[in-house]
């Protein structure tokens, strides 16, 4: 198989997206910005969990199973309880001989191109049911030109403090946090191996600006590293010099981190 992927950080490196490849799977996270001061941030969250999702990718266990795991063994090595943690999506890929397995947790997008022609996607769009009226809210204020100003800010911290409250519940959304349950609540997918003949996983930074731009996923799925990075650039670029105050595309702030990783089986 062949495996490509490249992240660009909104700022100063790392940023709060991670990646990494197994013989056995990929793993992609993004972590969750802190707009409330009381939320603290997610480097150290996203390096331990991606580590931990690593190493359980080469078992037997359904991917739920996995991402329960992972939580608890990061939870434990941190220190961190449910509701004061940092918090982090989830996306994994897995292959076998027979089976291609998927599963979401949180907003990260998976797109599967099908030997017949067609794709699926899996994305996880519970946490966009939280405090929905503020965030109405912010995307009418932005599309009205306010931009990232002072009443922006003050709408994204109470979205984050909702966001916090909701955390893991089931009336609100399920995150990799400090609850290793919400592993149990992943969306997932299988499907036969030979049915798929590409994939693309993309965090939210960059598969938004990617479905505004109409480009196609299929191509997106051609390229190589040097390619992915590019593209990554070429989406920043858009956002800086087309829509830098966020009109044409809301989103909650002028860049995202943006990470794109592709895999593709080798022909028989």
């Amino acid at each position: 198989m062949t495996i490509h992927g490249a992240l660009l950080p909104a700022g100063s490196p790392p940023g709060q997206d991670r990646w990494t490849a197994t013989p056995h799977g990929i793993v992609v996270l993004d972590g969750a910005t802190a707009s409330a001061p009381e939320v603290p941030p997610a480097e150290r969250y996203v390096d331990t969990l991606l580590d931990a999702l690593a190493s359980r990718l080469a078992s037997r266990d359904e991917l739920p199973d996995v991402i329960a795991g992972a939580i608890a063994d990061a939870t434990s090595a941190l220190g961190i309880a449910p509701g004061g943690g940092p918090s982090s999506t989830v996306a994994l890929l897995r292959w076998t001989e027979t089976t291609i397995d998927v599963a979401a947790l949180g907003d990260n997008t998976i797109v599967l191109g099908l030997t017949n022609g067609g794709e699926v996607r899996l994305r996880d769009d519970r946490l966009s049911t939280v405090a929905p009226a503020a965030r109405r809210s912010y995307h009418e204020r932005l599309r009205h030109g306010h931009g990232y100003d002072d009443g922006h800010r003050d709408l994204l911290t109470a979205i984050q403090r909702s966001e916090v409250q909701a955390r893991n519940t089931q009336n609100g959304y399920w995150i990799a946090e400090a609850d290793p349950d919400a592993g149990h609540h992943a969306e997932t997918m299988q499907l036969p191996s030979g049915a798929v003949s590409w994939a693309v996983i993309a965090t939210d930074g960059a598969q938004r600006v990617i479905d505004h731009l109409g480009l196609p996923w299929a191509e997106v799925a051609t390229s190589d590293g040097a390619e992915i990075r590019a593209l990554l650039g070429r989406l920043h670029r858009w956002e800086t010099e087309n829509d830098p105050n966020g009109q044409a595309l809301p989103r909650a702030k002028p860049h995202d981190d943006k990470t794109v990783v592709v895999w593709k089986p080798n022909p028989v």
